[in-house]
């Protein structure tokens, strides 16, 4: 029974995390080894409830344990323990070496905190066939031996509706080539000080042809690259024209390691022209329509008896809502926790037990039935009009290409 326990879990390592912090300022090295090594194994547990990031979460639980191992040896004391980034902040803190070279620093940073290892392949996305389509072409067509003059897309947009699988897609792209897939947000990249916004890029890009082929996703590239304005600091004007000389690829014309960058976003029509002209394959993710629907829905539900259900009512409903395929992975999820109540009345009476007691016990289930969704539906809302999709597709048919 696929039941989502992740929540509780990265709760649990957010305050195991937390302690050890504060542990170390105190210089109580047993603690610290006692919570790193809890992290660990609560990272290993998360593994198990997430396929996607099982092996980022297997590789930061053994950071983790070599971490405890390096305390107990006495490798690693008080004044030389590397802090860990802050909760919040995209400053890369100091490293143990004062000789280190700002350079790797930087790089150390992204190493650390950037990249992620994707097991996410095209059949794990339900629908989208013509984007996965023209994503595979320039994907492949990067990765194969060809004359001179025919050259890939260095740069791909995508841009839609919020939750409509953009990051998934990006994910499939470097999961299919066993690529290194730096997967970034706003938040790891905008800093309060001066000119490191700009380092932290010039790194990722440095980084990003060490361990070519790589796939570099800029999450909500809008957050870091709104249209020019005189308002706009010199810090951030400065960071967007690293970016801007890293997408133009001057490095890596002569190359043939393949760096690939995949944006996403969904207000296409707040960028910077300069971002858009260095994008010029634009791929617009819509909502899934009724076929796509099914898939979600198979996806999200593997492993339940789905044999009484009307998928095609299911998903004329959700289409006429205006779903986006998160909001049906949470149409699923609702649906999923309904046939659980009413199978598990007193399941919350368990709530006191110890996490490892619960593990030896299993959930009563059964086949899902239409009212488990018909349920459902009155608690999941689109946020999205008509209105927005319009607007969606007229900048896709003006820009997109």
């Amino acid at each position: 029974m696929p039941v989502d326990l992740s929540g509780p879990l990265l709760s649990a390592f957010k305050k195991a995390k937390r302690e050890y912090e504060e542990a170390m300022k105190k210089g109580d090295m047993e603690t610290a080894k006692k919570k790193a090594l809890e992290c660990s194994r609560i990272l290993k547990q998360l593994s198990k409830y997430d396929e996607f990031n099982r092996e980022s979460y297997l590789k930061k639980a053994k950071k983790w344990e070599s971490l405890a191992k390096d305390i107990e040896s006495g490798k690693i004391a008080r004044k030389t323990q590397p802090k860990p980034m802050r909760e919040g902040s995209s400053r890369p803190d100091r490293g143990e070496s004062e000789v280190e070279s700002e350079e790797e620093k930087f790089k150390a940073y992204v190493r650390n905190n950037l990249i992620a290892k994707s097991k996410v392949k095209w059949d794990d996305i339900g629908g989208l066939d013509e984007v996965k389509r023209l994503m595979m072409e320039t994907v492949v067509i990067a990765a194969l031996q060809r004359p001179e003059s025919i050259q890939p897309w260095k740069g791909i947009l995508l841009f839609g509706p919020p939750g409509t699988g953009k990051t998934l897609l990006a994910s499939a792209a470097a999961g299919s080539l066993n690529a290194t897939f730096f997967s970034v947000k706003a938040s790891n990249v905008l800093s309060k000080y001066f000119g490191e916004s700009a380092k932290i890029i010039t790194a990722l890009y440095e980084v990003a042809r060490e361990e070519a082929p790589s796939i570099v996703f800029l999450d909500e590239i809008d957050s870091l690259t709104t249209k020019r304005s005189g308002e706009q600091s010199e810090a951030s004007r400065r960071m967007l024209a690293t970016l801007l000389t890293e997408l133009d690829g001057f490095q890596d014309k002569k190359s043939d390691k393949l760096i690939l960058t995949l944006a996403a976003t969904n207000t296409p029509w707040d960028l910077d022209e300069a971002v858009l002209s260095r994008f010029p394959r634009r791929i617009y993710v819509p909502l899934p329509d009724e076929k796509a629907t099914k898939e979600i829905i198979k996806i999200n539900t593997r492993g339940l008896d789905i044999s009484r259900l009307d998928l095609d009512a299911i998903a004329e409903e959700s289409v006429r809502r205006l779903y986006s395929g998160r909001d049906l992975r949470n149409l699923c999820q609702e649906a999923i926790w309904n046939m659980i109540r009413e199978e598990n009345r007193d399941l919350h009476k368990l709530a006191s037990l110890p996490f490892e007691e619960l593990r030896k016990r299993s959930l009563r289930t059964r086949p899902l039935e239409m009212r488990d969704f018909e349920e459902a539906f009155k608690k999941i809302k689109s946020p999205l009009t008509r209105k927005d999709i319009e607007r969606y597709e007229k900048w896709a048919e003006e820009f997109g290409g």
